[in-house]
């Protein structure tokens, strides 16, 4: 078999629709004919970021419940039903050999439909602590690709396979990207840089920390790389205003994140299964603030994974507007603390993770 139809589905941040492209990516490099349709959820970022991928998507109109009380909750069955019945419609008409969830709103209808139509399907779980739509649907589908130990605590063993997690390719080597990286972003040479991401939709808590720290940065001659979020531009932008010239750099969205790893000495990051993945193959020294805003406290989770390994550094959420400073202004001091860090994160990255899981998707589309 040589072309093959297959259907991603999920979504919803970034941490979700980076892995599903890389599969994708991995996919096509295999078979270059193949098809490959993604499915997401209405009015979220895959909808904007997969057709910019070069693939095209359906939406579904499913929506998640609200944790707290809210009349948009009345709407969340009905939203499920057009969903199932949509999902349905996609897989009559576009006739998947396999379908692949990676998490996210959508996940859950299409790969419900897809096993209950005798689909064979994958899960793909970023997580150390996964989710229950991925819990329920590990009873149906025949692979679940994992990115860490212990996954039969949650699974059925016989159907895990550790893969790590699918990272964009650009980052995988960064020689040589230093100097180009310093260049795009206005950078110098002969100062430290912190690179500061909280996600795909930026990170509250991290963004007021480091706000609250900027003086104390600047005056220790440290650059920062400030990936706000939508929501914090216009009060970031403010804040290091009178800053410029200084190496203070803020943005909503990093689109190059290759340089953006590539000339950070530390990186300040919540916890999201990508970025700790994508930490992991770039080996940078790094402090971790979960979000205590996700289920299951998964971020936390996923942090721990690494701390117990001594391969990263953790501050509570609840205690970073406090302690992230003195933590971050310590590690850039300690070049000792920075090389057992890398030392130890490069032990868990897993650079083929995209092209293993193709070849579990092949695999199952030739059963």
């Amino acid at each position: 078999m040589t072309k093959i139809k297959v259907i991603i589905s999920g979504g919803g941040t970034g941490g979700h629709i980076f892995p599903a492209i890389a599969i994708a990516n991995a996919i096509k490099l295999k078979y270059s004919d193949s098809e490959i349709l993604f499915v997401g959820a209405e009015g979220k970022m895959e909808m904007e970021k997969i057709p910019a991928a070069g693939y095209s998507i359906v939406g579904l109109p499913i929506m998640g419940i609200q944790r707290k009380l809210t009349l948009q909750n009345l709407k969340v069955p009905f939203k499920l039903l057009f969903s199932l019945l949509k999902a349905r419609k996609v897989i009559k008409e576009f006739k998947p050999d396999v379908v692949v969830g990676v998490g996210g709103y959508a996940s859950g209808p299409l790969l419900k439909i897809a096993t209950s139509m005798g689909v064979p399907a994958l899960l793909q779980e970023q997580n150390s602590y996964p989710g229950i739509t991925n819990k329920i649907l590990a009873k149906k589908v025949q692979k679940i690709c994992v990115a860490y130990d212990g996954m039969e605590q949650f699974f059925p063993k016989e159907k895990i396979i550790f893969t790590g997690n699918p990272v964009r390719q650009d980052i995988v080597d960064l020689s040589n990207k230093r100097a180009k990286g310093l260049e795009q972003f206005g950078l110098s040479a002969d100062k430290k840089v912190v690179l500061v991401i909280g996600g795909s939709l930026g990170a509250r808590t991290i963004n007021e920390s480091i706000e609250a720290g900027l003086e104390e940065m600047v005056n220790n001659n440290i650059q920062l790389l400030w990936q706000t979020g939508l929501g914090y531009v216009d009060k970031a932008t403010k804040s290091v205003k009178k800053y410029a010239e200084k190496g203070i750099v803020t943005m909503p969205f990093i689109a190059t994140m290759d340089l953006a790893y590539a000339v950070a000495d530390v990186v300040v990051s919540r916890a999201g299964a990508l970025s700790v993945s994508e930490l992991c193959l770039t080996e940078k020294p790094s402090i971790l603030v979960p979000s205590p805003n996700v289920a299951e406290d998964h971020q936390t989770k996923n942090a721990m994974a690494l701390v117990n390994q001594k391969a990263a550094i953790l501050v509570k959420d609840v205690d970073a507007k406090t302690a992230l400073i003195p933590a971050l202004l310590n590690l850039l001091n300690n070049t000792t603390l920075q090389q057992e860090l890398k030392s130890n994160i490069k032990q868990l990255a897993k650079p083929n993770a995209a092209e293993v899981i193709a070849d579990e998707v092949v695999k199952l589309a030739k059963l």
